[in-house]
């Protein structure tokens, strides 16, 4: 049976994460009440950052401002996307 969760980015019943994706609180609170949908928008979101800003995410100061992003697309506001972002164009 699949771990369902209220999400919170979605504010409805959705499938929930097969695992935490991280072993602290924060992971365990992503496991608890983000939703797959959810999660798989995040990472696309995170490389839009991670190319945008060009992060190293082996580095603590990379990996400080992705969890504080992360906070704030799925328990905030949302994340804001970068001034100097442009959408690629189909």
């Amino acid at each position: 049976m699949a771990h369902m969760v209220f999400c919170a980015k979605y504010k409805q019943q959705l499938e929930g994460l097969d695992e935490p994706p991280f072993d602290t609180d924060f992971g365990n609170k992503i496991y608890a009440t983000v939703s797959k949908k959810a999660w798989d928008e995040w990472i696309e979101h995170q490389k839009m950052l991670l190319n945008e800003y060009r992060l190293q995410p082996w580095t603590p100061a990379a990996q400080e401002f992705l969890v504080e992003q992360m906070q704030h697309f799925f328990f905030g506001e949302g994340a804001a996307l970068p001034k100097e972002f442009v959408p690629p164009t189909q």
